[in-house]
């Protein structure tokens, strides 16, 4: 019996099934070191990995390409059969493709690309443009993506993980490049309050080659559509992928995927305001013209439209108010203890989304903006890249920080109780 040694297209090998992390040329040197015969397998498993390494199984198609492939490669071990007889890494081969076309239930009669395959990438994939440059022979790194994201009164995520408390009140642009633009429209949530939530969303994907038409998307309070405003649901007639429209759950939640520009869009309605997060190539977001710089994603908010001063949010806690504000709000039926027992119903960690939360029930009264902290810490840990930043965390030292990791601090001064959050972005 032999032990089943097959190389995996993304360069590991499975030993009678187990995944371990060899790289292609230890397989390789495998096949030379042992062989002294004019067995071929090294240049079968060549081709084999030459044609699926730019393959993404969560791309529509993988299968089809991937049997292809393996049917490709079984031909090439079968015309070696004789020269390669009693070689290990050929019959490890052979065991391997057998088992692959069986999980991927492909047959083996069908096509086959070209016995001298030119790899080719969709254009209309973003993974396929950084494949396609690999492919050239150019130096080639894994893309960097960014993530923003708005919710609540409303509260700010940039792509560089600064954390805002803005007023912001009217038309402001979160997105503005060459690729794709997103305008949100808040208005107050309360009467005396400087605060505002969402109640509108607009988003224009711009036409791009063949891969779509100009499409316009938008949200309003109360209309989540799962459309575009021409009642289309994909970019164009002729590629229904590279964009297209994902409904979640009947209007309260759709998802955008513009799979042209790498890019993913979740909107949400909780109560009656809207939430928006983003996932965004860097390469992407950063390409905009100078005129274009007022983008609340790339530059936060201007700082004559901040609530929180220099990083310190203000919380409205029992009637009374930071020095910042000047107005009590009878219509808030929370006090601090009651609202972060209610936040805490929903998310654990006293990172600054827990601390929004309480600052927006202290300041509004509206249970739906715990839905809404929570819906953002899900849209984070669902599209922003690096997973030791998922967390902000309120700093500990009074004079700085980046509020990454860190704990909380209260101040408790005489016949005012409050709460600063020392979130310095």
């Amino acid at each position: 019996m032999f032990i089943y040694l097959f190389p995996h297209p993304y360069g590991a090998i499975q030993i009678w099934g187990v995944l371990l992390d060899f790289s292609l040329p230890s397989i390789l040197c495998l096949a030379d070191c042992q062989l002294q015969t004019p067995c071929r397998i090294q240049k079968c498993t060549t081709d084999f990995v030459s044609l699926t390494s730019h393959l993404n199984s969560a791309l529509d198609g993988f299968d089809l390409e991937f049997c292809k492939a393996l049917r490709a490669y079984a031909a090439c071990t079968y015309r070696n059969s004789k020269v390669c007889r009693g070689n290990l890494v050929y019959h490890s081969a052979v065991l391997g493709i057998g088992d692959l076309m069986s999980q991927k239930n492909c047959s083996k009669d069908g096509p086959t690309p070209s016995t001298n395959p030119k790899v080719t990438h969709d254009p209309c994939s973003y993974s396929g443009h950084t494949g396609a440059r690999e492919h050239r022979g150019e130096e080639q790194t894994s893309p960097t993506y960014l993530f923003c994201g708005l919710f609540g009164d409303p509260h700010l995520r940039t792509f560089k993980d600064h954390f805002q408390t803005c007023k912001v009140e009217g038309a402001w642009p979160l997105i503005d490049n060459n690729y794709l633009s997103v305008q949100v429209t808040n208005v107050p949530v309360v009467p005396g309050s400087s605060a505002t939530a969402t109640n509108k969303i607009t988003i224009i994907f711009k036409s791009f080659r063949d891969c779509t038409d100009q499409k316009v998307y938008q949200a309003v309070t109360d209309d989540l559509p799962a459309a575009f405003v021409d009642g289309t649901t994909s970019g164009s007639d002729g590629n229904t992928k590279s964009l297209r429209i994902v409904e979640k759950v009947g209007g309260k939640y759709v998802e955008m995927h513009a799979s042209y520009i790498g890019t993913t869009v979740h909107i949400r309605q909780l109560g009656h305001y809207l939430t928006l997060a983003i996932r965004m190539p860097q390469e992407l977001a950063m390409a905009y013209e100078e005129s274009q710089d007022l983008q609340l994603c790339v530059n936060g908010c201007p700082s004559s439209e901040r609530i929180d001063n220099r990083g310190h949010l203000p919380l409205f806690v029992m009637g009374q108010l930071l020095p910042q504000a000047s107005a009590t709000h009878p219509w808030s039926v929370y006090t601090l203890e009651t609202a972060t027992t209610k936040c805490h119903e929903k998310i654990l960690a006293k990172d600054i989304y827990f601390y929004s939360c309480v600052f927006d029930l202290l300041t509004t009264g509206d249970v739906n903006f715990t839905a809404a902290a929570h819906s953002a810490v899900k849209d984070v840990e669902a599209l922003h890249p690096r997973k030791e930043h998922w967390h902000i965390f309120p700093s500990n030292e009074s004079g700085g920080g980046d509020g990454v990791g860190t704990g909380s601090k209260f101040f408790v001064s005489s016949g005012l109780v409050c709460l600063i959050l020392a979130v310095f972005s």
